[in-house]
């Protein structure tokens, strides 16, 4: 019987490795990764430094008029809207889909108080420098707290909002701890490919994986092995501050855009979760609740509940995802 254990306890090493070791190294600006659509850059001149803000800007031949901004979520980049981009595109929107700074192949600075404030005028920057004087916003997790900072900043200019599976529904300093900035950065320093991928695995798709979903853990992954993961770490701990600090959710009353909310029911994303007990942890992401809150909160919303479906309803169940959203697009 200790034999068979053992053996076992070393194939799942052997398999552990393995995966690890077929993992690409990336640069600290994915210049060694291709995305979907040409990626074009604007200089931003904030906090006494020179950064660079990679955005994807996409017109169709049928182009409608019509514009839409995507927000990608904290453990992603603008490459994971492709599918959404291009279904967007065939139907004659222009799709603009910018990579935060801190995150994709914009810069990692090593110094930046990071604020969903700032990343929504940069990302108004962007939309005055290419012409766009109104679109709808898209935000996916911590972009949706970033769409609503942006459409609560800039009314005139989102024409409608829609929040697929947002995080900061809730308030966790409410409830969990705070921790400094330093503990987030040793935490990041301590992913690799298992964890990132248990994470995912656990939080987003409730213990259900697809071959399909390994490509944005590989993207994580890679990065740690990169000889500039401190930088980029230390700009996920900066970030992740931000998420903690900067609740939106006492502000959603004051949305004036139509809004659409996705909530794939399954979801239960959370920051801090292994930080509190179980019995609080029980409490916390219950999206199947925080859709039907949220909505009641915002005028003028409507919500789309995508039922035994997690955190990322436009890779996990696409058609149920783009249907209510091109809809609501077009009314």
């Amino acid at each position: 019987m200790k034999l068979k254990v053992a053996i076992l306890t070393l194939f799942i090493c052997f398999s552990s490795y393995a995966q690890k070791d077929d993992i690409k190294q990336l640069d600290i600006v994915l210049s060694n990764y291709e995305y979907p659509f040409e990626v074009d850059y604007i200089n931003l001149d904030i906090q006494q430094q020179e950064l660079k803000m990679g955005y994807m800007d996409v017109t169709p031949d049928n182009y409608n008029g019509k514009n839409i901004l995507l927000f990608h979520g904290k453990n992603f980049n603008g490459a994971y809207w492709e599918t959404t981009a291009k279904a967007l595109l065939k139907d004659g929107f222009r799709v603009i889909m910018p990579d935060q700074i801190g995150f994709g192949k914009s810069s990692k600075p090593a110094h930046f108080q990071y604020t969903f404030q700032q990343l929504a005028k940069n990302t108004k920057q962007l939309l005055d420098t290419l012409g766009i004087s109104e679109t709808a916003v898209l935000g996916h997790s911590m972009g949706g707290m970033l769409a609503t900072r942006f459409a609560l900043m800039y009314p005139e200019t989102t024409e409608k909002l829609i929040l697929e599976n947002p995080i900061g529904l809730e308030d966790w300093k409410l409830k969990v701890p705070y921790q400094s900035i330093d503990w987030w950065y040793k935490n990041e320093l301590k992913k690799d490919y298992q964890k990132i991928k248990s994470y995912q695995k656990s939080n987003y798709y409730d213990g259900k994986w697809k071959p399909e979903y390994d490509e944005w853990v590989n993207l994580l992954a890679g990065w740690t092995l990169s000889p500039d993961y401190e930088t980029i770490a230390w700009n996920a701990a900066l970030t992740y501050d931000m998420i903690f600090t900067q609740p939106v959710v006492y502000e959603f009353k004051n949305i004036s855009s139509p809004t659409l909310l996705i909530i794939g029911t399954r979801d239960r994303t959370a920051l801090g979760k292994p930080l509190v007990s179980e019995e609080v942890r029980k409490t916390m992401g219950l999206y199947d609740k925080l859709g039907k809150a949220t909505q009641e909160k915002i005028p003028n919303s409507k919500l789309v509940e995508i039922e035994d479906i997690g955190h990322l309803p436009h890779i996990e169940s696409f058609n149920k995802f783009i249907t209510p959203l091109i809809q609501f697009l077009k009314e």
